[in-house]
């Protein structure tokens, strides 16, 4: 598929986009309403060390308070649409369709953060090809909602046998938590290194507060 260029949502299929992923291209759409997608493969790509989560004082503060809950799969489509809750998003409908689908078909998974009262705070969504987990989008209705998610998704995946969290791309949010930067052909390595690899992120329960904290001291 030519990179940058542009495709009919139609023309895309969840095979296509499995496709893709492999490849280390992953789709966008220039607003919500936008008909087409096109794909984009940077130069620098964004990757989650699994062994390298930066915790601050305040976010290990927030994860040992008891007003939340997480839980894997329950409410994906709540939290693609919380992502998408913005007033400028990627994600088009023909962009969320696919996802979908990809969701019914065990390929992409969500994690979510309640508040005690059932409400959806925070969460996070991608997608899952052998031992890579493809990062889409978070979102965060309270405070360090979508840290906290991130904060238990990366040890799950870790748990799990993943060893590829790619972020697409580096923001000052997920940088701060320990994001890097990679070139292409760096991280076309450890993907192919990744796709050889067997995972399954929901293989075992979502780790505890007390797993969060602790690797968290493991590894500062």
């Amino acid at each position: 598929m030519p990179l940058g260029a542009q495709t009919d949502f139609g023309d895309v299929t969840p095979e296509i986009l499995m496709r893709a992923y492999a490849m280390g291209v992953f789709p966008m759409a220039e607003h919500r309403d936008d008909p087409e997608i096109f794909w984009v493969d940077p130069h620098l790509r964004g990757v989650f060390p699994l062994s390298g989560f930066h915790m601050s004082r305040s976010l290990s503060k927030s994860i040992k308070r008891p007003n939340y809950t997480i839980s894997l799969n329950h409410d994906f489509e709540g939290v693609l649409d919380g992502c998408a809750d913005r007033s400028d998003t990627w994600i088009s409908t023909g962009i969320r369709t696919l996802y979908l689908a990809l969701h019914d078909r065990a390929q992409a998974h969500s994690l979510e953060v309640w508040d005690p009262h059932g409400a959806l705070i925070g969460g996070v969504y991608g997608v899952t090809l052998g031992g890579a987990f493809f990062g889409e989008s978070m979102f965060s209705r309270r405070k360090d909602a979508s840290k906290i998610a991130l904060a238990f998704l990366t040890l799950h995946l870790k748990q799990c046998g993943f060893s590829l969290f790619d972020t697409q791309f580096i923001t000052p949010h997920l940088a701060s938590l320990g994001a890097i930067e990679v070139p292409r052909n760096v991280y076309k390595s450890r993907l192919n290194a990744a796709l050889d690899q067997s995972a399954d992120i929901e293989n075992r329960p979502l780790p505890s507060v007390q797993d969060v904290l602790q690797r968290n001291t493991h590894t500062s």
